[in-house]
């Protein structure tokens, strides 16, 4: 299949218009300033063969801002980790440090146990 003729997620596979091109629908997102952020903090061990991990969640901004900021928090806490599908995952119960290092930053929380 040629470059200009991609499937896209709205279900076109092929035009027959040779000057046919998707039209990708981007939103760009912007993030919310760390005072306006509301992210819970949670221990979860599901479907994790019963390990723990801290996971924060309800950033509201860019992929890449919450990459940095989950690489900011793995750092911190000295373990690893991962950030996506809008959360970002830490190992261990680190749930005391991952809060003590939001409000020294000025973000808001909701802790859930």
């Amino acid at each position: 299949m040629s470059k200009k003729n991609k499937p896209d997620s709205n279900g076109y596979v092929y035009s027959t218009n040779p000057d046919f091109t998707f039209q990708s629908e981007e939103s760009e997102l912007v993030t919310l300033p760390a005072t306006q952020q509301k992210l819970k903090v949670s221990l979860d061990t599901r479907n994790r063969a019963g390990k723990a991990v801290t996971l924060i969640a309800g950033f509201a901004g860019t992929k890449d801002d919450l990459e940095e900021l989950g690489k900011k928090l793995k750092s911190f806490c000295g373990t690893g980790g991962s950030a996506k599908d809008g959360e970002i995952i830490i190992q261990g119960d680190q749930r005391e440090k991952v809060l003590q290092w939001l409000l020294k930053n000025d973000y808001k929380h909701s802790k859930k146990v």
